[in-house]
């Protein structure tokens, strides 16, 4: 259960990694065998899905828009294992947006304070209502991020976009939106490195280096500034989303130390990255 909450902090670290908030701290039904399904959308930017060992997760996509190419959004893999709110799941994710780590400053935020009042499916027609805050953000980018991440999932017709239970400027945008705004993903990332501990220990538990997505990880190492690699087992965590050292001397990792990480991965697309560089070490807590 350790490592699906560490999973969660990584596409949480905004505040997701994955709602793996969705996760929110419940416990994962135990089904046997375990499985990810995925959405189209899933599949075709970043492949087969991961497996679990135990209970039922969904894998889909958020459309983050981007800040270095206007108009296109960023396609971003997330997990839930609570299908009945998974579109809820997506749309308050994408609000939150994703400025952590390696992807600073990449994606266009959405304006402070903005909240998903209500989302509605009644046969296909989805009626997503926000708060007066969307109305600073009524562009083309939006719109692709909104519809392409609610269109993905089954059953989706069409989408209805309010503000405040009036009608948006964006739903003329929104039917417009396709899949031409999409700027494919780049290679995988590393997108953080952090140390888990129990809520009021000292000692971290474990170090994580955090990727953003699935990943086959041919080579990762911890050194310390000085060079030597941190001892301990290594293992991949829940997801394939991170690469977990156990330290033998837990003492040695304090928070804001620099740890360099040599790495090597390919994700389930079969593209390639690779990264020597030093990294200031985040603390969490379970």
């Amino acid at each position: 259960m350790k490592k699906t909450i560490a999973v969660i902090i990584a596409i949480v670290l905004t505040g997701f990694l994955i709602y793996a908030i969705t996760f929110h701290k419940k416990e994962i039904p135990d089904e046997k065998p375990g499985k990810v399904t995925a959405t189209p959308a899933y599949e075709k930017y970043f492949g087969a899905a991961p497996t679990v060992d135990k209970g039922m997760a969904y894998a889909f996509v958020i459309y983050f828009p981007s800040s270095k190419t206007p108009g296109k959004v960023v396609p971003f893999p997330f997990f839930t294992f609570d299908e009945g709110s998974i579109k809820k799941v997506a749309v308050e994710r994408l609000l939150g947006s994703m400025d952590i780590g390696s992807y600073q400053g990449e994606f266009i935020p959405f304006p402070s304070g903005i909240r998903l009042i209500t989302i509605n499916d009644d046969q296909g027609l989805v009626t997503v209502n926000f708060s007066r805050e969307l109305d600073k953000t009524a562009d083309s980018a939006t719109a692709s991020a909104l519809a392409l991440t609610l269109r993905q999932f089954k059953g989706v017709k069409d989408i209805r976009v309010q503000v405040e239970g009036t009608e948006s400027p964006l739903n003329a945008l929104v039917k417009k939106s396709d899949d031409s705004a999409v700027q494919p993903p780049s290679p995988p990332r590393l997108l953080s490195v952090t140390a888990m501990r129990d809520k009021g220990k000292k000692d971290i538990e474990d170090v994580n280096a955090f990727f953003d997505r699935p990943v086959e990880v041919k080579e990762l190492k911890l050194l310390s500034g000085d060079g030597q690699p941190f001892a301990g087992d290594m293992y991949h965590s829940v997801f394939d989303m991170a690469a977990v050292l156990k330290p033998k001397d837990p003492s040695q990792f304090k928070e804001f130390m620099q740890v360099k990480v040599r790495w090597k991965v390919v994700d389930k697309l079969g593209g390639q990255a690779e990264g020597d560089s030093v990294w200031i070490l985040e603390v969490k807590e379970h």
